[in-house]
């Protein structure tokens, strides 16, 4: 019986990253300008690089999600969404360390944030990092 329950867990997982990896990417392919916008906000990347950033991250989220729920390439596809998982983390963290309030523009672009939500971020983001890191485990124990 525990094993039935592993597997609900993984299947669980897989939807919820790959679900969520999907409805990100969504408002970052339709408005990539805005989305330029959100990673300069970030005051981070060089200015050479953003518009590049602003138009492959959305199409990675697309591409692993979508991967991850139909079963090609999973480990693929988790691989980039722990590596994306990793980048948000350090970057959220360092921007409230600086104080800086930023806008992460993971769902939508609201150009509102306070620190309260930003910590939030920061801990849904270790949370499904470590959803990710759990599942690459167990497909790459099978």
């Amino acid at each position: 019986m525990k094993n039935s329950y592993t597997e609900v867990f993984a299947f669980v997982i897989k939807l919820v990253l790959g679900i969520t990896f999907i409805v990100a990417s969504y408002h970052k392919i339709e408005d990539p300008a805005g989305f330029a916008g959100i990673i300069y906000g970030y005051a981070v990347f060089p200015g050479g690089i953003i518009n590049l950033l602003a138009i492959a991250i959305p199409f990675l989220e697309l591409v692993a999600g979508f991967s991850l729920i139909l079963g090609v390439y999973p480990r693929s596809a988790l691989l980039i969404m722990n590596i994306l998982l990793s980048g948000f983390i350090f970057i959220i963290g360092f921007n409230l360390l600086r104080g800086h309030q930023f806008d992460c523009g993971c769902f939508s672009f609201s150009g509102q944030s306070n620190t309260a939500s930003n910590i939030s971020l920061l801990v849904r983001d270790v949370f499904l990092l470590g959803a990710g890191i759990h599942l690459w485990k167990k497909i790459s124990a099978s």
